[in-house]
């Protein structure tokens, strides 16, 4: 495979992932993007330069994680490798259980799409697949590659993915701390096991999930009840279970997005740009919560997008 172009530009979204009771398997796509250009050098080595969401803190060399994807991308469709510059503009906050890792993946393994004779070869199951090579999970690889609400799952380790169409109404709105989490950390509190009466409540709330996503938001509330992830996460992230309990009694679909800390409400739209949850989040934040970042980006529907820049 040869290098077709040498200069591409990248726009992916920031994610949700699980969504209460779709624990490693539901995501959703968020009008956040990070914006990047890859420019492929006539000479060896890598030059990074990072604006915004994690400037001065993510590594500058060939351990970056999309200069890494870009790699991994060349290799699996045996481009050669090459001098790289990349450009970084970041949005989607860092370690915050918004899918910047996965969104930093899958740019890379686009910016390969763009860069190499045949794009086609780096379609979408194959950059989910090495997404995931990379991730470990494709719950948030799936939807900021396909956008919109996503279905994932591994079939024999061969990662795969489903776009579920979502009512129309549906308003996301995420609630960022200024406090991180690492992913590892969230993850490392689970339990190994889970009672099964725990597990065939989690399966018919993930199930009443898809129906209230697409056809049924009324029922967003009762469909984003978890008892598998969430309560054993609390002593590494209280003050998100603390804003989940305090939306949720006032009505609010809210479920701690992805791994934490950030906050999502799965809301309804009621006309004007107001939705039903607005009332709630303005008398949580208005009353005990503070230090907290409320953001109203819709949901994006387009996913990953690669242009080729003329030289």
């Amino acid at each position: 495979m040869r290098l077709g172009h040498d200069h591409v530009r990248v726009r992916v979204p920031a994610t949700s992932a699980n969504l209460g009771p779709g624990f490693d398997s539901l995501g959703l796509a968020l009008g956040l993007r990070d914006e990047l250009e890859v420019r492929a050098l006539g000479s060896p080595g890598v030059v990074v330069e990072v604006k915004g969401q994690g400037a001065g803190e993510v590594p500058d060399d060939e351990t970056h994680l999309v200069i890494r994807a870009v790699r991994l991308a060349l290799d699996h469709v045996g481009a050669p490798q090459t001098g790289l510059h990349l450009t970084c503009v970041n949005r989607i906050p860092h370690g915050r259980g918004l899918g910047s890792s996965a969104a930093a993946v899958v740019a890379g393994i686009f910016a390969a799409r763009g860069l190499i004779g045949d794009p086609e070869a780096l379609d979408d199951e194959v950059a989910l697949r090495l997404a995931t090579e990379l991730e470990g999970h494709p719950d948030n690889a799936a939807p900021a590659i396909l956008g919109g609400a996503t279905i994932a799952w591994s079939d024999a380790d061969d990662p795969k993915a489903v776009r579920i169409a979502i009512d129309p109404g549906l308003t996301p709105i995420v609630l960022v701390p200024s406090t991180r989490l690492a992913t590892s950390r969230a993850r490392s509190v689970l339990p190994a096991s889970v009672p099964h009466t725990d597990a065939a409540f989690q399966a018919g709330r993930a199930a009443l999930l898809i129906e209230a996503l697409t056809r049924r938001p009324d029922l967003l509330f009762p469909a984003t009840e978890d008892r598998l992830h969430q309560r054993y996460r609390a002593d590494v992230m209280s003050e998100s279970l603390a804003l989940v309990d305090a939306l949720r009694a006032l009505g609010v679909a809210a479920v701690v997005s992805g791994a934490g800390p950030t906050v999502l409400a799965l809301a309804r739209a009621t006309g004007g740009g107001a939705t039903d949850a607005d009332d709630a989040v303005r008398a949580v934040f208005g009353g005990v919560m503070g230090g907290w970042q409320v953001l109203r980006p819709g949901v994006d529907g387009a996913g990953a997008r690669v242009d080729r820049i003329p030289g």
